[in-house]
């Protein structure tokens, strides 16, 4: 299956929805996005993976570099999951969990919380 990766706005963060498998081949076009993002001046991402069905440890190593870019930048990176199921039913949600990575990011269950400032994260 193939990535596909679409951008938009949404109150003041810039929204990136990634939709397929994010994997070795698939990983740098995420990375592309955040960096061209980043680039231009959008330090408040939501990286939107509700829409990935895959993540293998390359798609992984992508979000935790995109977390430190966008630290480094004094932004932020919100991750959606899937509201049903987001804490153990999420393929994504279950691979960052097994790592020992999930506690590094804020996730949401979808994209109006995640540019809310008064939302809070979902539990890990």
């Amino acid at each position: 299956m193939t990535l596909v990766v679409s951008e938009a706005e949404l109150g003041g963060w810039a929204v990136v929805h990634v939709r397929g498998e994010l994997d070795l081949v698939t990983s740098p076009q995420v990375r592309r996005v955040i960096h061209e993002a980043v680039a231009a001046g959008r330090h408040y991402v939501v990286l939107d993976l509700s829409g990935v069905l895959f993540c293998d440890s390359s798609g992984v190593g992508v979000l935790i570099a995109a977390r430190r870019l966008i630290r480094s930048c004094r932004g932020r990176l919100r991750l959606i999951l899937p509201a049903r199921g987001a804490v153990e039913g999420s393929h994504v949600n279950r691979v960052l969990a097994a790592l020992g990575v999930r506690r590094l990011f804020e996730v949401y269950g979808d994209v109006e919380a995640a540019s809310s400032d008064e939302a809070e994260p979902l539990s890990a």
